[in-house]
């Protein structure tokens, strides 16, 4: 395998160099190897809601009644969460809830255990 990232595109493991850029050969995506390199160093950085800085793994305690969407039982406060897996986008937290399944959570409804 080569040492160049996955294309943010598609992500392709496929990519390589051609000058100062780096493509694609899948979905054909091009983009400067610069960004890359800005974009490797760059971490995005999830916080509970006291503001302890959140990691793959971790366990976290719910601080609010939650709703949950489709059904009507409600996640309790206290509620604890074991090994969550941190995710790109509005609910940032990936994990399993024993007696509700497989769901995701904001991080400012949490707090680091």
């Amino acid at each position: 395998m080569s040492d160049f990232p996955q294309c943010p595109k598609c992500g392709s493991g496929f990519t390589y160099e051609d000058g100062a850029m780096l493509i694609c050969p899948e979905c054909g995506h091009e983009w400067a190897k610069e960004a890359a390199e800005e974009n490797a160093s760059e971490q995005r950085v999830v916080r509970d809601a006291s503001g302890n800085e959140l990691h793959d793994g971790d366990a976290v305690t719910v601080i609010k009644d939650l709703k949950v969407k489709g059904s009507s039982s409600v996640i309790k406060i206290g509620t604890k969460v074991k090994n969550i897996r941190l995710i790109e986008g509005d609910h940032d937290i990936d994990c399993k809830i024993d007696g509700f399944g497989a769901m995701q959570l904001k991080s400012e409804f949490v707090r680091k255990a």
